[in-house]
């Protein structure tokens, strides 16, 4: 995410509640980036990779709360077969 020096001035509460929920802002001037604003790395100790990737735009935050396989069956198969099944795949079987 990229904002001017004007816009961020004029919008700093909002760009302050992107950088909180992990984001990254690139501060720009005449079109070039001249500063940036992060989470700050000890703030809630060690940052996850999770947060470091949304941190580095790589990844959005997703935007229900809760666990998405919530509900899924369960699926187990039997010792083996998995790999079997990439053998076999593979044409290595």
């Amino acid at each position: 995410m990229q904002a001017g020096i004007r816009e961020l001035k004029d919008n700093l509460s909002h760009y302050i509640r992107k950088v909180e929920s992990g984001e990254r802002v690139l501060v720009t001037a005449h079109g070039r980036v001249v500063a940036e604003l992060v989470p700050p790395s000890g703030a809630r100790g060690r940052v996850s990779e999770f947060d470091r990737l949304i941190a580095a735009g790589v990844i959005t935050p997703p935007l229900e709360e809760g666990d998405p396989l919530e509900g899924l069956p369960e699926i187990r198969l039997p010792a083996g077969t998995a790999a079997a099944l990439i053998d076999s795949d593979r044409d290595e079987a």
